[in-house]
C-alpha cells in the first residue's frame, strides 16, 4: 500500500529539475532532459532498504548443524550507502561474525541484512550498530561482531578533500565483547588483528 505522505515520482522529478536550475544549469537542455527520471530511478535503487525488513532475512534458520558452536564469519561484504548529512556515497566492506547457539542462518542472509541497512541514508556508526543489533535480536546467538571499513564521499569529494582515508567502526556483543579470545579470533579472520 502506498504511503499517502510520500511524494510522487513526478514531484521527485520536479525537485531534481529545481536542483539542476539551482546548480546553474538548464534542465530543459538536451543532455539533462531525462536526468530527473534517471535520478528518481537511481534513488529508488539506492534507498530501497527502507522497503526491506532485515529481521525477515534472518527468520529462517537451520538447526541440523551437528552441534557446531564455533565462530561463523562472513567477510568482505561489499556495500554502497549514502551519508545522511550530504547524501554523498559511502563505499565499503562489512565483516560479520556470530557464535551460534543451536541454529545458524544461510550466509546470503547476512549479506542481505547489510544491504537492507546500507540502502538507506546512513551514518557508518549507526549502520554498524544496526547490523549487530539485528543479528543479536533475531538469531539470539552467544555473541555478534560487526566491523565496517568505508570511504566517505562527503570527505573525499567535498570539504577537506582527503582521498585515501577510510573509517573503521565496530560493534561487539556478548562473547565478542566479553571474551578476548573470541574477539581476537574474529579480528584475525577478517585481517584486522590489532598490532602489538
Amino acid at each position: 500500500m502506498a504511503d499517502p505522505d510520500k511524494p510522487t515520482r513526478e514531484q521527485a522529478e520536479a525537485a531534481v529539475r529545481t536542483l539542476l536550475s539551482w546548480a546553474g544549469d538548464d534542465p530543459t537542455r538536451e543532455g539533462l532532459l531525462d536526468t530527473p527520471k534517471r535520478v528518481a530511478k537511481a534513488y529508488a535503487d539506492w534507498f530501497s532498504g527502507y522497503a526491506m525488513d532485515p529481521d525477515e532475512y534472518l527468520a529462517r534458520t537451520f538447526e541440523e548443524v551437528a552441534g557446531y558452536d564455533e565462530l561463523i564469519v562472513l567477510r568482505d561484504i561489499r556495500f554502497e550507502s549514502h551519508c545522511e548529512h550530504h547524501m554523498a556515497p559511502i563505499i565499503g566492506r562489512a565483516h560479520v561474525g556470530y557464535l551460534p547457539d543451536g541454529k545458524v542462518v544461510g550466509i546470503s542472509k547476512l549479506a542481505r541484512v547489510v544491504d537492507a541497512y546500507a540502502r538507506r541514508l546512513q551514518v557508518q556508526e549507526k549502520m554498524t550498530a544496526q547490523i549487530a543489533d539485528c543479528i543479536q535480536r533475531v538469531l539470539n546467538p552467544r555473541g555478534v561482531g560487526v566491523v565496517i571499513e568505508a570511504t566517505h564521499g562527503c570527505m573525499t569529494t567535498r570539504g577537506v578533500h582527503k582521498r585515501g582515508v577510510s573509517m573503521i567502526t565496530s560493534k561487539m556483543l556478548g562473547g565478542f565483547r566479553d571474551d578476548a579470545r573470541t574477539r581476537s579470533e574474529f579480528l584475525q579472520f577478517i585481517g584486522s588483528e590489532p598490532r602489538r
